[in-house]
């Protein structure tokens, strides 16, 4: 159930690059992102509020966390803009379950097992023929950079989401301390970009629609499977978002799927089936 729970979550994250697309044109990235951490952000404070309520988060995890989603955003999306969609998206999401497996291993000492290293082997490796099968963008290390430091930022917010939950806490009032106080992180950021489009019938459905699916709902499965999961193979499940992502650019914006996204398509799949199949147990044969 944890592992459909993420896997879930990772569908709603996939959507929202299909959501930009049928928006408002020449809108910022940043700006669209900062929104939608807003929106999320207050509906996951009204969904505490109503159930668990918000007290007793832990302080630093509670920061690094709301940092870390902040972080993630003003990255990624500098990221993508300066090196191009390809090379940013398969940077920052293959290198997300590297850093959370490191950032375990180096604070718990827990070494992920061997099903999550071939799992993510082979969820990257989709990643990376689906983000260069149609890329033509010139690699630049100020973009490069960037990526990796959205994929560190998803395994610290990963991270620090576990140790939250992990000492008790529900996950929505995790995820509504994290994003809440994320939303007010990058309010400045909205402010900065415009807020005009906000007040048309498109952006205000675009900006509802990225908070409530995408953000809010999503980010409470994720945070349920999380509770039970580890951040290394959370991070790895949730490299069935770019897979999604493919699969609605076919079908809702007619794309054409190249035979390196097929292939890539397959490989996030079969890494996906490696980690959520359920462990195989021999039959112990007792001696007479």
């Amino acid at each position: 159930m944890s592992r459909l729970q993420v896997l879930l979550a990772s569908l709603c994250f996939g959507t929202t690059g299909t959501a930009q697309a049928l928006g408002p044109a020449g809108l910022s990235p940043a700006g669209v992102g900062a929104a939608r951490i807003l929106v999320g952000g207050a509906l996951l404070v009204l969904v505490a509020l109503l159930s668990s309520g918000l007290r007793g988060l832990p302080r630093v995890p509670l920061i690094l966390g709301a940092l870390a989603v902040a972080s993630y955003q003003l990255a990624f999306f500098a990221a993508v803009a300066d090196t191009g969609v390809a090379v940013g998206t398969i940077i920052a999401l293959g290198s997300g379950p590297a850093f959370a497996g490191a950032i375990e291993w180096a604070l718990e000492r827990r070494t992920p097992t061997r099903a999550w290293a071939t799992a993510t082997a082979l969820a990257c490796a989709g990643v990376a023929m689906l983000a260069l099968s149609g890329s033509d963008a010139s690699i630049s290390i100020l973009g490069v950079t960037l990526a990796l430091v959205a994929g560190a930022s998803y395994a610290a917010y990963t991270y620090a989401s576990k140790r939250m939950l992990g000492q008790g806490h529900s996950p929505e009032t995790v995820m509504a301390g994290a994003f809440g106080l994320s939303a007010v992180f990058l309010l400045p950021v909205l402010l900065i970009t415009g807020v005009r489009w906000l007040g048309t019938g498109e952006g205000f459905l675009l900006a509802l629609f990225l908070g409530v699916v995408p953000t809010a709902a999503a980010y409470l499965l994720f945070a349920r499977g999380l509770k039970r999961l580890s951040a290394a193979e959370t991070a790895t499940l949730t490299l069935a978002e770019p897979l999604t992502a493919t699969l609605l650019g076919v079908i809702v914006l007619s794309e054409q799927l190249s035979v390196p996204a097929g292939v890539g398509a397959a490989l996030i799949l079969s890494g996906l089936i490696v980690l959520a199949a359920p462990e195989v147990r021999r039959p112990v044969t007792v001696p007479a």
